[in-house]
């Protein structure tokens, strides 16, 4: 008996440690206040994965910002965008820490900074501090907290990447965030797959009624299914003291009591990040501002969040066979919801058809296109989309509507005009214009 019982000890300690295979005592908190989030690690945001956590700063600025663990400032970025005034930190362990968003650096930093916009003539300057010029000590203040850049209020924008520059869930390395409420599931949708599959009669997107259940979990009305389908969800969290709604840490499925799919927001590369518009669905996202996570992988779609997958995490319901697909979203803190689906299959005749507009340029996804319309080319690169694509592409004089905003492009395409009936003396001042939502052009 005592053999079993070390040996079953040895199995718990050996779990642990996998578990916890990041350094857990290493980094230290940047601010020394209370820590709340207003956004949290790969979030869903507009054409990226959010990269870090975004730490409340009690709606003011000129808080102190202190490194998390001794190293060297190994870059400084300073951008009218994006993440406005940032420092990164590389660390003896291979790690570097990113603090952005700042509303001035301390005062040996600054200095070194000023210098430099002097001998450059910009305020925009990004510099690579060498490993002697700037070194850091564990807790020293090295800036104050701001809202410079892209940042819709006062805030910390927190990283920690690895050797490889990946942003890495910064809740991994013993960072902690009080948090006992469980996630809240908003939307569940259905998806048919194939061409002879359906859902309730429908061979589009159905959205599935979620009904509460006394202890926490949702049920799903049933739904009669065929052939290959695939769910989505839109989901957030919040962590205790504060009303934002953030992103959740995990996602698993289940078919018939068998794990189906699983996602894991621990890592990603910023090479993957664009893939976020091939993961959500797009087209439902630019309609409604609702981002629904398609939890089965389509094609064109290497997420590294997706840690398990059986079948692309695509079912295969069969007719009069009935199963149960179960969902459990889960939070950094193991608070967790589930969603119980019923199916029931059944293969009735459709009554809805698919949804398909067809126009007369189609874009094959893994080809190159050049389309001409009146003065406009339209260059697409091969796998600019995901999918082969029907374009609704149209010109009126000097302006080129260019299908509507509901199909992700993956990579950027090229415009090209004629202007051979302008003035010489005007070509100079020609630009091509993107026209906002008053029609007024302005220059890309």
């Amino acid at each position: 008996m005592w053999q079993f019982h070390h040996l079953f000890l040895f199995f718990l300690v050996q779990t642990t440690i996998a578990q916890n295979s990041y350094p857990q005592d290493y980094f230290n908190s940047p601010l020394d206040i209370n820590l709340l989030l207003s956004g949290t690690f790969a979030e869903l945001r507009s054409n990226h994965f959010h990269s870090g956590l975004d730490i409340k700063t009690q709606h003011r600025e000129g808080l102190n910002v202190y490194t998390a663990a001794k190293g060297y400032i190994s870059r400084i970025k300073i951008s009218h965008f994006g993440y406005g005034k940032a420092l990164y930190i590389t660390h003896p362990n291979g790690y570097t820490t990113v603090y952005a968003h700042l509303k001035k650096f301390s005062p040996i930093i600054e200095a070194y900074v000023k210098q430099r916009q002097y001998n450059d003539e910009s305020f925009e300057i990004e510099l690579f501090p060498d490993i002697s010029s700037l070194p850091i000590n564990t807790n020293d203040i090295i800036a104050y907290s701001g809202n410079t850049g892209g940042s819709g209020g006062p805030h910390l924008h927190f990283e920690i990447r690895d050797k490889n520059s990946r942003p890495m869930n910064p809740l991994l390395f013993g960072i902690n965030i009080p948090d006992s409420r469980n996630p809240i599931v908003t939307n569940l949708y259905a998806y048919p797959l194939a061409k002879s599959s359906q859902i309730n009669q429908s061979k589009n997107p159905v959205k599935i009624r979620l009904i509460l259940q006394k202890d926490g979990s949702y049920k799903a009305e049933n739904i009669t299914a065929f052939g290959k389908i695939g769910f989505g969800i839109s989901a957030f969290d919040q962590q205790n003291g504060a009303s934002n709604k953030n992103g959740v840490y995990e996602i698993n499925t289940f078919y018939n009591g068998k794990q189906n799919f699983k996602v894991v927001f621990e890592k990603f590369s910023f090479a993957e990040t664009g893939y976020i518009n091939r993961y959500i669905d797009y087209n439902y996202f630019k309609n409604n501002k609702i981002r629904i996570q398609k939890l089965f992988r389509e094609s064109n779609n290497p997420l590294s969040i997706i840690k398990k997958e059986n079948d692309n995490g695509i079912l295969d319901i069969q007719d009069q066979l009935n199963s149960n697909y179960l969902i459990k979203v889960t939070d950094f803190n193991n608070n967790t919801v589930s969603i119980s689906i019923p199916i029931i299959g059944e293969r009735p005749e459709a009554l809805t058809p698919p949804i398909i507009n067809k126009t007369e340029d189609f874009i094959y996804a893994q080809q190159g296109s050049s389309i001409t319309k009146g003065k406009f080319n339209v260059y697409i690169p091969a796998n600019s989309f995901y999918e082969d694509t029907y374009l609704d592409i149209d010109v009126k004089i000097d302006t080129l509507r260019l299908h509507k905003d509901v199909v992700p492009l993956h990579k950027k395409i090229s415009i090209t005009t004629d202007i051979s009936n302008y003035n010489k003396t005007d070509i100079d001042k020609l630009y091509i214009g993107r026209l906002n939502y008053k029609k007024t052009p302005y220059y890309i």
